[in-house]
C-alpha cells in the first residue's frame, strides 16, 4: 500500500504517495532497452545516407520518452500527511510545484465520506468539517481508496 501509519509517537500520523510501477533502478534500464530496440532497424541502414535521415527523429523518440518519464517522476511527488491529535486533525498536502495546501478541524465535527460515484475518481474519500470538504488519495486506485477508507474509520480518534 502506498501508505503508512506512524502510531509510535504522541499524534498518529498517516503519510500517502502514489504507487511507482517503474522505480528510479528501472529507470535507466527501460531507456537504455528503449533505446537498443529502437535502433536495431539502424543496423541494415548503416554507411547509407538513410541512416542519417532517421537517426534524429529515433534520437527524438528517446529524448521524448525519457523527458515524459522524468515529468511522470516530478509530478509523482505528492505528499499527503494526516496527523489525528485528540483535539484536532490536520491534513498537509505537498504538492510538486505550488504551494502546499493545509486544512485544519476538530476531529469530534469530521466525517469521513465516501464518494462510490459523482466524484472525480471512484472511490472518492473526503473529509468533511471545519467548514470545508477536502480530498484525501485521490492518486490513489479504486481498491487502495476502499482500504484506505477502511483504515481511516478504524483509526479515527474521537475526544
Amino acid at each position: 500500500m502506498p501508505y503508512q501509519w506512524s502510531t509510535d509517537t504522541a499524534p498518529i500520523k498517516l503519510s500517502l504517495w502514489p504507487h511507482r510501477s517503474l522505480p528510479k533502478q528501472g529507470f535507466v534500464g527501460f531507456i537504455a532497452a528503449t533505446a537498443a530496440l529502437i535502433s536495431l532497424p539502424l543496423f541494415s541502414v548503416l554507411g547509407s545516407p538513410i541512416l542519417w535521415g532517421l537517426l534524429p527523429f529515433l534520437a527524438l523518440a528517446v529524448a521524448g520518452l525519457w523527458w515524459g518519464l522524468q515529468r511522470s517522476y516530478r509530478d509523482g511527488e505528492i505528499l499527503e500527511e494526516l496527523t489525528l491529535w485528540p483535539e484536532r486533525v490536520e491534513l498537509i498536502r505537498h504538492n510538486p510545484r505550488g504551494p502546499q495546501q493545509e486544512w485544519k478541524a476538530n476531529p469530534y465535527w469530521v466525517r469521513i465520506e465516501m464518494h462510490k460515484t459523482g466524484g472525480p475518481v471512484e472511490n472518492y474519500i473526503t473529509l468533511c468539517g471545519g467548514g470545508r470538504d477536502v480530498e484525501i488519495g485521490a492518486f490513489l486506485s479504486a481498491q487502495e481508496r476502499l482500504a484506505l477508507y477502511d483504515d481511516l474509520n478504524q483509526r479515527w480518534l474521537r475526544p
